[in-house]
């Protein structure tokens, strides 16, 4: 999280200028998803000895299922941030993934040659991206003719803790005023189909789903995550500078928090909106 909110330059990302920031506890909400559970609506569309573009690939959890699913086609991963792309690395060849590349670069400057690639994939990287139109010009560009774009991305208004929605509903807010001063779109998601008609693309197809914390050690795992994220001194203070919030009200939402996480009841969800389209 930025201690300081500005507009994402298109220079190699620092933590300052991506709103999660890489935190320990936000890498291992990275490192649960798998392209099984984050990228299912794509992996029908997959097949071997096809060459695919992760962009904003993060430490490539999700990366290494693409990679398996087109082997022995080409799996090329880029990333802002040089410590997710050695992660990935890692994670590449401690799997056996001979087929994955992965590169530091800027998807607004993509480092590849026009209609290089079958498939275009990312995941919670356009809510990110300043200019959407911008980004996917990019991404279509080094697309082949008939490859196609898929995206999974944020809604912030169908983002819930249960029981308490009401009331944890305004750190909600907080959380997407945060991401739209740092140049990102809290509702990314269910704008998908549009941004990808208007980018030119065809064929869009769109669907939603759910990251859910159901289970009891989900529902542990999903508030310290929070904890630990949201109520740090860092994004306090970007909140109470910004006059997004005051130190009282994350007082109030941390002892919501808590009681939220020892009802017996308690589940909570990060609304998604998916989308797959062609480029003609």
């Amino acid at each position: 999280m930025s201690k300081e909110i500005q507009p994402m330059s298109d220079q190699p990302s620092t933590e300052q200028d991506y709103t999660m920031g890489y935190s320990e506890e936000f890498l291992q909400l990275l490192h649960r998803r798998s392209a099984a559970t984050h990228a299912a609506h794509l992996l029908p569309h997959l097949k071997p000895g096809q060459r695919v573009l992760d962009f904003g690939c993060g430490p490539g959890t999700i990366s290494m299922g693409l990679a398996t699913a087109v082997a022995p086609g080409e799996l090329h991963g880029i990333d802002l941030e040089d410590s997710q792309i050695n992660m990935a690395r890692a994670a590449a060849k401690a799997g056996g993934h001979d087929n994955a590349t992965f590169h530091v670069g800027d998807v607004s400057d993509l480092p590849f040659g026009d209609d290089s690639f079958d498939v275009a994939h990312c995941h919670a990287v356009l809510m990110h991206v300043p200019d959407t139109e911008a980004t996917l010009a990019e991404v279509k560009r080094v697309l082949k003719p008939g490859g196609i774009i898929s995206s999974r991305e944020f809604i912030l208004g169908s983002s819930f803790l249960e029981p308490g929605a009401e009331e944890t509903a305004p750190a909600w807010e907080t959380f997407g005023s945060l991401l739209a001063a740092n140049g990102g779109h809290p509702q990314m998601g269910r704008e998908l189909k549009r941004k990808f008609l208007e980018a030119g693309f065809t064929d869009v197809r769109a669907t939603a789903s759910f990251d859910f914390f159901g289970a009891t050690e989900d529902v542990a795992f999903f508030h310290a995550f929070i904890m630990a994220w949201f109520y740090s001194p860092e994004v306090i203070a970007a909140a109470t500078k910004f006059g997004l919030a005051t130190q009282e009200q994350f007082d109030e939402w941390r002892e919501g928090l808590d009681e939220w996480k020892n009802h017996p009841g308690a589940v909570g969800a990060i609304g998604f909106g998916e989308a797959i389209a062609t480029k003609p």
